[in-house]
Formats: C-alpha cells, sequence, structure tokens
C-alpha cells in the first residue's frame, strides 16, 4: 500500500471537502452484497468506508443480501440451491435458512463491526414492524416476493434519531408469511420510498462496461437504449433496471461500484474521477 506524506494526505482531504458539504445532511442508501461480504478485509474496508459517510453528517441506510452464504449454509444442510431467472426458489426449509442467514448472522455481524467503528447501527429485517411488505411473484418460486411497499416512518425515525439502520431483505407477505426478497430491488424501493438523494449498489465488477470500455457516467436513457439494443447481459442487466426504478422515483443518482475494491465508496463519493458508474436521472444533472 503506497504511503502519502501529510502534503498529499491534505491535498485528498481538500478535493474531498466539496463533496463532503454537498452530501452532508443528505440520505444514500448502499446495498451491499457479493465477494466483498464474504472477504472479512474487504468487509472490514467497506464498513469503515460507511462508518466515514456516516460521521461526516452522511444519513446512510445499508441494505444488505447474502446469496454465497445462503448458498453454503443450504450445502451443509443438504439442500440444493436452485434458481430460475436469477431468483432462489424458496420453499419452507429454503426460507428459514434464508432467515436464519440474513437476520440471524448477517445483519448482527454487520451491526457489530459498524459499533466498533463508532456508528450506532440498528439491526432490522424487512419484517420487522412490517416494515417491507411483499407480494408473492409466483407459485414455482415459492416463497419469494416483490416488494409493494414501505413503512418510511420507522427508517425516517431512525435517521433523524441518529442510528444507521441496517435492513435484512426478508418481507411480510400479503397473509403474514416470510418472504424472501432480491436485494436490488429492495434497496430500489426502499430509496425511491425515503426518497434518498443516491442509491449505490457494490457489485463484483468494475461498473457498466460499454463497448469494453467502464462507463463513469450514463443517463436514464442512455442505459434504456444500451438494454433496449441488448449490450447489457447477465447480473448487470436487473441492477440497471433497480436503478432506473429509483431514478424514475425521486432518487437523484444511482452508483454502480465494485464492493471488492477497497474504499471504492470514498473514491467514488469524494474524489472528482471517481472508480465507478454514476447514472442520472436526467441528461441535464
Amino acid at each position: 500500500m503506497a504511503e502519502f506524506s501529510g502534503l498529499e494526505k491534505a491535498r485528498i482531504l481538500v478535493e474531498a471537502l466539496p463533496y463532503i458539504q454537498k452530501f452532508h445532511g443528505k440520505t444514500i442508501v448502499i446495498k451491499y452484497g457479493g465477494k466483498a461480504m464474504i472477504d472479512s478485509e474487504l468487509q472490514q474496508s467497506v464498513v469503515k468506508d460507511i462508518a466515514l459517510l456516516s460521521l461526516v453528517g452522511i444519513r446512510v441506510v445499508l441494505v444488505h443480501g447474502g446469496g454465497p452464504q445462503i448458498n453454503q449454509y443450504l450445502e451443509l444442510l443438504g439442500i440444493r440451491p436452485a434458481f430460475v431467472d436469477g431468483l432462489r426458489v424458496t420453499d419452507e426449509k429454503t426460507m428459514e435458512v434464508v432467515r436464519m442467514v440474513l437476520t440471524g448472522k448477517i445483519n448482527k455481524e454487520l451491526v457489530v463491526l459498524l459499533k466498533k467503528q463508532g456508528i450506532s447501527a440498528i439491526g432490522l429485517s424487512g419484517e420487522d414492524a412490517g416494515l417491507l411488505e411483499a407480494r408473492k411473484l409466483n407459485k414455482k418460486l415459492g416463497y419469494v416476493g416483490s416488494v409493494v411497499s414501505v413503512r418510511t416512518e420507522i427508517i425516517q425515525s431512525l435517521l433523524d434519531d441518529g442510528f444507521l439502520p441496517v435492513i435484512a431483505t426478508t418481507a411480510l407477505g400479503e397473509e403474514g408469511e416470510s418472504l424472501n426478497v432480491n436485494a436490488d430491488d429492495a434497496a430500489a424501493k426502499i430509496a425511491s420510498a425515503i426518497e434518498a438523494e443516491k442509491i449505490i449498489f457494490l457489485t463484483d465488477v468494475d461498473g457498466v462496461i460499454v463497448d469494453g470500455k467502464l462507463a463513469s457516467r450514463l443517463s436514464s436513457k442512455e442505459v434504456r437504449n444500451l438494454i433496449r439494443l441488448g449490450k447489457i447481459e447477465g447480473g448487470m442487466k436487473p441492477k440497471l433496471e433497480a436503478c432506473l426504478e429509483s431514478l424514475s422515483n425521486f432518487v437523484r443518482y444511482a452508483h454502480i461500484l465494485n464492493g471488492t475494491v477497497q474504499h471504492s465508496l470514498i473514491l467514488e463519493l469524494f474524489t472528482d474521477s471517481g472508480v465507478g458508474t454514476m447514472i442520472t436521472g436526467s441528461d441535464l444533472d
């Protein structure tokens, strides 16, 4: 790791200052998952970035999944993971594991890590007080839903009182059943409902790749055209669709970053060049 002189550190802070001023008091939703959550060193890096954002006055809502960890526990129990169109087929036994891993393990680990950085984090699941309500998608997927409503007053109250909500992506169904919901979809619904300034997706890739190059900035219109032309494939498409949904519902900016790059959150938000892809709701932003 490169060592910086005192002057270089001062220049970095000066470059960050206008961004800190711009986002002070604003709300940012961060969706966290994938490889950056499994590797303990990367996890520490992400948590420190989130702590810094919070300590400089940014209101952070952390939404997390945990697909790889769920798969590990399912395999330990002799249950083979199954997916349809990228969504986990979730029967009753799988749902028990999903709840155990997301709410009982990952959620609490993140709360503890943030507490160690001096952050007053509170762990929640979408089931708590009906924070997230969802509707089942179809029978073949089982206990899988799409978020239809968010109790924004719970999140806003916690933020107003100086807490950082850490939300595990399970939800309550129409009949009071527990449902597994896609973390990207949940984060987009939450960001839209609370009218966040930004939504940030931490992924395992550098951002949106167009014609072999990283696109540092795109408009919603450009993203829709790329999807229409078939230039976006695989797991990036649903993330971009979640970005578009957020941007069409009050959120001003969406970012897709590589969470496996140390301090990518800080580099993207507090430097002139950034490191990922920023998507704006308007060509004018």
